[in-house]
C-alpha cells in the first residue's frame, strides 16, 4: 500500500485538492465578508459622499449639489437598473422605481439631502438583503466547490489521471488521504474514515471497510482507499444534490409568488395615487404647491411595499440553508411552505422505519440435534443463495464463527426454499408452509408442538422458516426486520408537534401491528401494494390535511408524488424515490423530522410577523403623512429600517 501511494504522480496527488476534511460550523456575523459586497460598498460609499455633501453646503453650494449626484449615482445605479429592466423586459413597476423616482422628486424641490438619505438607506437595505440571501445560499451551493474534477485511474497496474468524465462502470481508482472521493463507489482495498458531511451532514468520519460505499464530494481521511466505481458522473449521489440545490434555488413559494403579483399592482397604484397627491390638493385644500409635492414624496416613500417585498424569501433561504447543515435538502421554498401545515406523516415500513435488513431473532434446533451443527449445515446451503433470508443466516454464522461446510448437489426449489447435500445427507430449508400440507413433516409425532411454534412467532410479526433433514423438521427459524434505534423517537416527537404517524406497508397484518407497537405509530395500513398506498394517502389528506410521506423504495415513488411532500431517504433510497421527492434526508436519520417540521412553522411564523410588521409600519406612516405631517428624513428612516429590520429577523434561523 505505502509502496504504491508514494509512486504516484505529483500531479495526481494534487486531484482534490488533499481538502481536508469538513465539518458544520455555526454562520457567524463576518463584518468584511459583508464589506466585500460590491452593492454594500456602493451603498457606503454613496453615504460617506452624501455626508461630505452635507458638510460643505454651507460654504459651497454647487460643490455640495455636485457631491450630491455622485452619492445618487453611485447609491441608486444598481437599483435604477433593476428597476428599468423590468419595466422595459416585463413592462412592469416594481419598488425599485418607486424609490428612485421618490429621490429625484425630492432632489427637485431642493431636498437634496433627503433624497441622498433615501438612496443611501434604500441600498443599504438591498445589499443586506443580498447578503442575508447569499449567506443563507452558502450551505448549499458550498457543495459545488466539493465537486471534483479528476481521479486516479488504476488499468493493467498503471496509474493515471483522468477527468471525472471519462470514468466508466467498473473502473479502479485510488483516493489518497486528505483527496476528495471522486465517485460514488464501493471499497475494494484499504481502511480508512471518511468525512460525509457534505452529503448526508454526519458531524463525525464513518469508517470504511472492504464492501462500504463511498460517495462522491466526500473526503477521506487517514488511509489510502482502492474504489470500484459503481455511477457515472451524472449518476452520482452527489450530481443528484446539485441538481436538487439547482431546483430549489428557482422555486419559489406561493406566498413569495403572491407578494409578487401584489407588488407590481400596488406599485401602480402608489404612482397613481402619488400623481393625485400632486395634482388635487392645491386646488381642494389650497394647498402651496412646494407643500404638497413634499407630501407626496413622503408619501411615495413611506407607501412602498420595500419591508413586504422583503419579508419571506430571506426568512426561506435561511431555513432552507439551516436544514441543509443538518443534511435535509429541500428542492425549494414552496415544500417548506407546505411542510409547515402538516398534519400527518406517513412512513413506509421497511428501510423506513425498520432497518430494511432481517435478522434472525430465533434458531431453533429440534429434538436430537446440536444448534452448532445445525447452524453451520443451514449456513452452508444459504450461502449459496442471495436472498436476503439467507444472508441472515449466513450472517449469524459469521458472528457465532461458526465453521462451514461443503455443499454438493444444490438446488433451488422455486417458490420454496433451498436444498443440498452435505456429508451425503439431504437438507432443505423454506417456507413453513409444509406443516399444513398433507407431508411427512405435517404427519410426524413433533408436528403439533411446531405449528404451536411458529403461530407464537408469526403472531410476533416473525417470518418463519423450517430445516428439514429429509422429510424430518429439524429446526425453526424465525426471522424479522429490525425496528431502526431512533424510530420510536422520531414518532413521539412528531406526536408532541400534535401530528398523527402512519404506516403503509406491504406486509402482513401480524409483522405491521408489531413494528407499528415498537414504533408507537397512531395508524396502520397493512398488506398494501403501490397503488393502495396512493388511495390511503388520498384518503389521509382528505380526512386530515397536508401530509408527509417518508419513503425509500421504488414502490413508494408513486406516494412520494402524492402527498403534500414527499420525503425521501438519500442513503438507502431508490434513484426513483429520491428524484420524486421533495424533501431528502441525506442521512436517513428520521428523527430529524419533527426538527424540520416545526423549523418550517417557525419560518412562517417569521413570515406573518414580518408581514404583519411591514404592513403596520407602511399604514402608520401614511396616516401620519396626512393628518400630521413627517418629515422625509423620518420617513426614510422608518420605511427603509423596517426592511432591515424584517430581513434581519429572517436570519435569525440561520442561527
Amino acid at each position: 500500500m505505502q509502496a504504491t501511494s508514494k509512486s504516484m504522480p505529483k500531479s495526481a496527488a494534487r486531484q482534490g485538492g488533499a481538502q481536508q476534511p469538513r465539518t458544520p460550523e455555526p454562520r457567524r456575523f463576518d463584518p468584511l465578508a459583508m464589506l466585500s459586497n460590491s452593492e454594500m460598498q456602493a451603498a457606503l460609499g454613496s453615504g460617506l459622499i452624501m455626508l461630505t455633501a452635507w458638510a460643505v453646503s454651507g460654504w459651497s453650494e454647487v460643490l455640495s449639489v455636485l457631491l450630491y449626484v455622485v452619492s445618487y449615482a453611485l447609491g441608486g445605479w444598481i437599483k435604477a437598473k433593476e428597476g428599468v429592466e423590468t419595466l422595459v423586459k416585463e413592462r412592469d413597476l416594481d419598488v425599485n422605481l418607486l424609490m428612485i423616482a421618490a429621490a429625484l422628486g425630492a432632489a427637485s424641490i431642493g431636498y437634496w439631502n433627503e433624497g441622498a438619505m433615501l438612496i443611501f438607506i434604500f441600498a443599504l437595505s438591498g445589499a443586506l438583503e443580498s447578503y442575508t440571501m447569499e449567506r443563507s445560499k452558502k450551505d448549499i451551493s458550498s457543495l459545488l466547490a466539493l465537486k471534483p474534477a479528476t481521479a486516479v485511474r488504476i488499468e493493467q497496474g498503471a496509474m493515471s489521471e483522468v477527468t471525472i468524465d471519462q470514468l466508466m462502470l467498473g473502473d479502479l481508482l485510488l483516493v489518497r488521504p486528505g483527496e476528495l472521493v471522486p465517485a460514488d463507489g464501493k471499497v475494494c482495498r484499504g481502511e480508512s474514515s471518511v468525512n460525509q458531511a457534505s452529503i448526508t451532514g454526519e458531524s463525525l468520519p464513518v469508517d470504511k471497510t472492504p464492501g462500504s460505499e463511498v460517495f462522491a464530494g466526500t473526503v477521506n481521511g487517514e488511509g489510502p482507499l482502492y474504489i470500484e466505481v459503481t455511477k457515472t458522473a451524472e449518476n452520482t449521489l452527489f450530481a443528484k444534490i446539485i441538481r436538487m440545490v439547482e431546483e430549489a434555488e428557482n422555486e419559489v413559494p406561493d406566498s413569495q409568488r403572491f407578494i409578487k403579483r401584489l407588488e407590481s399592482v400596488y406599485a401602480r397604484v402608489v404612482v397613481a395615487a402619488t400623481v393625485l397627491l400632486i395634482a388635487l390638493p392645491p386646488f381642494l385644500l389650497d394647498w402651496s404647491w412646494s407643500n404638497t409635492f413634499y407630501k407626496a414624496m413622503v408619501f411615495l416613500v413611506v407607501a412602498s411595499p420595500c419591508a413586504l417585498v422583503s419579508s419571506i424569501m430571506p426568512a426561506m433561504l435561511s431555513a432552507i440553508s439551516k436544514s441543509a447543515r443538518k443534511g435535509i435538502l429541500f428542492k425549494g421554498g414552496v415544500h417548506l411552505e407546505n411542510m409547515a401545515r402538516t398534519s400527518v406523516v406517513a412512513f413506509d415500513k421497511t428501510g423506513t422505519l425498520t432497518e430494511g435488513v432481517p435478522q434472525v431473532t430465533d434458531f431453533i434446533a429440534g429434538t436430537g440435534y446440536d444448534r452448532e451443527e445445525l447452524l453451520a449445515v443451514s449456513a452452508s446451503i444459504e450461502k449459496l443463495s442471495g436472498h436476503p433470508l439467507a444472508e441472515a443466516v449466513v450472517a449469524l454464522a459469521e458472528a457465532e464463527h461458526i465453521t462451514l461446510r461443503e455443499v454438493k448437489e444444490s438446488r433451488s426449489v422455486t417458490g420454496w426454499g433451498i436444498e443440498g447435500v452435505i456429508d451425503g445427507r439431504l437438507w432443505r430449508i423454506g417456507k413453513s408452509n409444509l406443516l399444513d400440507e398433507e407431508t411427512s413433516a405435517a404427519q410426524q409425532p413433533g408436528a403439533d408442538n411446531w405449528n404451536a411454534l411458529r403461530s407464537r412467532l408469526e403472531q410476533e410479526g416473525k417470518t418463519v422458516s423450517l430445516i428439514m433433514d429429509g422429510d424430518t423438521v429439524a429446526g425453526m427459524i424465525a426471522l424479522q426486520d429490525t425496528v431502526r434505534p431512533q424510530a420510536a423517537a422520531a414518532v413521539r416527537k412528531l406526536q408532541e408537534l400534535g401530528i398523527r404517524v402512519a404506516m403503509l406497508t406491504g406486509d402482513r397484518e401480524a409483522t405491521a401491528q408489531v413494528i407499528a407497537g415498537k414504533a408507537g405509530v397512531d395508524l396502520v395500513f397493512a398488506g398494501l401494494l403501490p397503488e393502495d398506498k396512493v388511495t390511503h394517502v388520498k384518503a389521509l389528506r382528505e380526512q386530515y390535511g397536508h401530509v408527509i410521506m417518508v419513503g425509500d423504495g421504488v414502490n413508494d415513488a408513486p406516494a412520494l408524488a402524492t402527498a403534500t411532500v414527499g420525503m425521501g431517504m438519500g442513503m438507502k433510497g431508490s434513484g426513483a424515490a429520491l428524484e420524486i421527492a421533495d424533501v431528502v434526508l441525506m442521512n436517513d436519520n428520521i428523527e430529524e423530522i419533527a426538527g424540520t417540521v416545526a423549523l418550517a412553522r417557525r419560518t412562517q411564523r417569521i413570515v406573518k410577523q414580518n408581514m404583519v410588521f411591514a404592513v403596520t409600519v407602511i399604514a402608520a406612516l401614511m396616516i401620519s403623512n396626512f393628518v400630521q405631517g413627517i418629515a422625509l428624513p423620518f420617513g426614510v428612516v422608518g420605511h427603509e429600517g423596517s426592511t432591515i429590520l424584517v430581513i434581519l429577523n429572517g436570519l435569525r434561523l440561520l442561527r
